[in-house]
């Protein structure tokens, strides 16, 4: 679906069903470069299972107008903004990577409506090499090959799918040359505030991380845990871009935490 949000179009992936804002709504917010299409599985099972899906393209990635946001902070009050657009009344935040930062960034704005947050492959804060950050400036989809050749882990590398038919690191070069990942980047090397907010969190949290996470190293997940006082799970044999290459193991951990948590 679309929304406008500030005159700007944004398409919002609702998983392949009719959004209501009555119901319980399932937000994700993808990470750096990329863009719903993380979410797909997860979405999917959700909107099928008694759930809304609100999985939202920031503004300039993919589908949705506008320019790309300068900051996480600047996300942050955009997505409360855009939720509180769509009337959602009960909402489960799910965040991956640079999207869980938004997602901290967001939660204050909420207030009751905020039942859950899920961090997945990330941290309280996300420092990005200086290295990839210019070939981001230069030339994305070099950029983008770096970055994805230090996400995924060493199976998918081989060429393993947990979707047959399907090569995630291709799709994800092709979503991540396409979009703005030198502003991504830079918006989470420049935030500082995640661990205050993470202190801040007052309710059921659950921390999603990878054994082979190079982006995200697992003790730096762990440590955000602690902070969150958070349940956490942790999927073997994967690295940082655990939604579309772990997609089943990613929608188990999210599923069973959320269902758990849900009146």
């Amino acid at each position: 679906m679309n929304i406008v949000v500030d005159g700007e179009n944004i398409f919002v992936a609702t998983g392949g069903c009719v959004f209501d804002p009555k119901k319980p709504t399932v937000v994700f917010v993808h990470g750096s470069g990329l863009d719903h299409r993380s979410w797909a599985l997860q979405a999917r099972w959700f909107a099928f299972h008694g759930f809304s899906v609100f999985a939202p393209d920031l503004p300039g990635h993919s589908l949705s107008e506008g320019k790309p946001l300068k900051t996480i902070e600047g996300m942050g009050k955009w997505l409360g903004k855009t939720l509180k657009l769509a009337g959602c009344e009960s909402i489960h935040l799910v965040g991956h990577s640079q999207g869980f930062l938004v997602a901290l960034e967001t939660a204050s704005s909420l207030g009751a409506k905020l039942k859950t947050l899920t961090a997945v492959a990330t941290a309280a804060s996300i420092p990005v090499n200086e290295a990839l950050v210019d070939a981001a400036k230069k030339t994305p989809i070099d950029a983008a090959d770096m970055l994805l050749k230090w996400g995924f882990g060493s199976q998918s590398q081989s060429g393993s799918s947990a979707v047959p038919g399907m090569q995630p690191i291709g799709i994800g070069r092709q979503i991540m040359a396409n979009n703005p990942l030198a502003e991504d980047l830079i918006a989470c090397t420049e935030y500082k505030n995640g661990i205050n907010c993470a202190k801040n969190i007052n309710i059921p949290s659950n921390v999603i991380l990878a054994t082979e996470d190079k982006n995200t190293p697992l003790r730096f997940g762990l440590e955000l845990a602690e902070l969150l006082n958070a349940e956490t799970t942790t999927i073997s044999n994967a690295g940082h871009m655990l939604p579309i290459e772990s997609p089943k193991d990613t929608l188990d951990a999210i599923k069973s935490f959320i269902l758990k948590n849900s009146s």
